[in-house]
């Protein structure tokens, strides 16, 4: 089962201006190149060495010809540097801070974490924009890869020129922030205008713990920012603040024209629309985004506690009775983050809080334990030493000394590492993971209503009868408040999320492996098998909902009807801001906008 990427962070709580870009190198005869390709190093037509040093010249030192330490432990499996490298990609500020490495390593069957043949460490918007004219010039294919998070593999290409954004990561708050040739239809916001290859770590840092708002993101810190708000975005506190997408104000992108454009609500609208929501790197490369800072809650609190049913029976009833209180009492702004059913009969309830106390909190669980304890003929309750907890809001990102002592928080471990490369332990299981199968699942809050809540519960149990799964709360918006839903609907996301109470995550990995590394290599007959029991338990699910979504960062890389389970009625609208803004298709991920036109690795346009 996919482990909980979040329980760190409740364990916490228990202790510019835009201009046209447009300088170019000279272009290079496509002689060599098959119609219709993109060329290869081994193709006639790839730059010759000249042409890459004028490149690099232009770049001032940007451009790295990439190297990936996996070749060496390939050749040398037992030498003390591949150990190394197994031990550091554990490390997730080690993983984004190598040019040729990813967060996770691969996915068994469908593809392996491979490097770039260049990469343009991007500084600056005008690095991005030589990068952009440069590959469209030169028939390459083109990555974009911030903090590297990617579950299908769109951060990385192998024969590809990579546009790295690591280093773009400033954050600037601004307390009376209007976008451009907006000035008239919206008020001043505080905002936070936050650089493309930041964390959001680093964001929360200046936003929230120096600055004291909030601003919609991620769960896990080492995620990047821009790849997050491009795929709609869920945080802990998503029910009650909406889409990170939905708080994008403006955006700074680099189209396939090698143009820096500003787009907002009233400048570009159409490719402004498609960046919320749309799916990271298929419209352009972004370089900045600016997000609406909301008013920071006084608190944030967790409840955590394990159930343990005693047979299959009192199982299924733990499903019902679990699933009834959510609906009662918890399908609401205040709560967020995860109801897991694991194999075994085990339910985990791993919660968190905002906008209430403590001691509320108690009193709104307060009935489900009494049920739960009443029942010791079906069930055996675990809890935490602190099971219903609570602490500032302010300081739930903050890596204080205790929370570093009690290890409820973890810092980048190398020499010399900044002192705000923090992360939750929890996250850590997916630094270096190899995936074996991932699928995800909006689960609409109709399915909780009466008439339909057995049908759900008896879905749930069959599916545990095949692999665990986690019900995301966060990750539905039924029950948010109505604007949050509202600004959510003018975004590019599947409207399944809108009334969903839910989505549902089912996957397995493993831990650091490559390919081609003896003693190091992925258990293929092993992934297989969990695929496999993936697909039944996803599938007793997706029984209830037949036009049912995904979410496009949490998915299955094999999704066969990719463009209805992740955008819905929205995918041909989408489609006409790619054919606007990127025409000749320079800007491919697996299963972007767009991307059925092309070969799945890219280099090939497909004939109509």
């Amino acid at each position: 089962m996919k482990p909980d990427h979040a329980a760190s962070r409740r364990r916490v709580l228990q202790a510019g201006l835009a201009v046209p870009l447009t300088a170019t190198l000279p272009r290079l005869t496509r002689a060599g190149a098959a119609p219709g390709a993109r060329v290869r190093p081994s193709d006639a037509a790839w730059p010759a060495a000249d042409i890459w040093k004028a490149l690099a010249g232009q770049l001032a030192g940007s451009l790295v010809a990439v190297r990936s330490p996996w070749t060496e432990c390939v050749r040398a499996p037992a030498a003390k540097a591949c150990a190394e490298v197994f031990k550091q990609a554990k490390n997730p500020y080690f993983l984004g801070d190598e040019v040729a490495l990813t967060q996770t390593l691969g996915w068994v069957d469908a593809w392996t974490s491979a490097p770039s043949a260049y990469a343009v460490r991007a500084r600056n918007t005008a690095d991005v924009v030589t990068a952009v004219n440069f590959a469209r010039n030169h028939n390459l294919r083109l990555v974009v890869k911030g903090g590297g998070h990617s579950y299908q593999g769109t951060s990385n290409a192998p024969d590809s020129l990579l546009v790295w954004t690591r280093d773009m990561k400033d954050v600037t708050l601004h307390e009376n922030w209007v976008p451009r040739g907006c000035e008239d239809r919206m008020a001043p916001a505080r905002a936070a205008s936050i650089g493309a290859g930041a964390l959001w770590a680093h964001a929360y840092d200046a936003v929230t713990t120096r600055g004291g708002g909030y601003v919609q993101g991620g769960g896990c810190m080492t995620v990047g920012v821009a790849g997050l708000v491009q795929s709609g975005g869920f945080g802990s506190f998503s029910k009650a603040f909406g889409l990170a997408a939905s708080s994008l104000l403006e955006a700074e992108v680099v189209t396939a024209d090698g143009r820096a454009r500003i787009v907002n609500a009233c400048t570009n609208p159409e490719l402004f629309w498609g960046l919320k929501g749309g799916g990271g790197s298929s419209l352009g490369v972004v370089t900045r985004l600016t997000l609406r800072v909301h008013a920071l809650p006084e608190t944030f609190g967790a409840v955590n506690f394990t159930v343990r049913a005693k047979s299959d029976a009192a199982f299924r009833k733990l499903i019902a009775l679990v699933t009834r209180f959510y609906a009662d009492q918890l399908m609401n702004p205040h709560w967020g983050e995860q109801i897991r059913f694991r194999p075994g009969n085990v339910l985990v309830v791993s919660m968190v809080f905002q906008g209430i106390e403590r001691a509320q909190a108690q009193a709104t669980w307060a009935p489900f334990f009494a049920q739960v304890e009443g029942q010791e003929q079906d069930f055996s309750i675990d809890f935490s030493p602190l099971k219903v907890v609570a602490t500032s809001a302010r300081t739930f990102w903050s890596p204080t000394l205790l929370k570093r002592t009690l290890g409820f928080i973890r810092r980048d471990d190398r020499p010399g590492a900044p002192e705000g490369n923090v992360f939750w332990p929890g996250d850590q299981g997916q630094a270096g993971q190899v995936l074996h199968g991932y699928q995800s699942t909006w689960l609409p809050a109709a399915l909780l209503q009466p008439a339909r809540h057995g049908a759900l519960c008896d879905a749930l149990f069959a599916a545990t009868r095949h692999w665990g799964l986690s019900l995301h709360v966060n990750k539905g918006l039924a029950g948010a408040p109505a604007e949050a839903v509202a600004a959510a609907r003018d975004t590019a996301m599947n409207p399944a999320v809108l009334d969903a109470f839910a989505l549902a995550i089912s996957g397995a990995e493993e831990q650091p492996a490559y390919p081609g590394v003896a003693g190091h290599e992925p258990n293929v007959a092993l992934a297989r098998q969990r695929a496999r029991s993936i697909v039944n338990a996803m599938g007793a699910l997706r029984a209830l909902v037949p036009r049912w979504g995904s979410y496009v960062s949490e998915s299955d890389y094999f999704e066969p009807d990719w463009q209805q389970a992740f955008w819905g009625a929205n995918y041909e609208r989408l489609a006409a801001v790619k054919q606007q803004y990127d025409p000749d298709g320079l800007f491919f991920v697996h299963h972007g906008v767009g991307s059925e036109k092309w070969s799945a690795d890219g280099f090939t346009r497909l004939r109509a």
